[in-house]
């Protein structure tokens, strides 16, 4: 799993699950705010939908 935060404090997850990467964006309270709606078979393909959904940070 990579991570990263943002400016405003979330944080974005890049995981591997059982149907491909996929990304999650966590608020500073501890809520999901935000997450794919599909599995990625490439990671980059999955960094790009979180940029095209707000991600800012670059996942480590």
């Amino acid at each position: 799993m990579a991570s990263c935060k943002d400016k405003n404090g979330d944080t974005w997850e890049i995981y591997l699950a059982n149907d491909g990467w996929r990304w999650r964006r966590t608020a500073s309270n501890g809520r999901i705010v935000g997450a794919s709606s599909q599995g990625y078979s490439n990671r980059q393909d999955c960094i790009d939908n979180a940029q095209r959904n707000g991600m800012t940070c670059t996942p480590a």
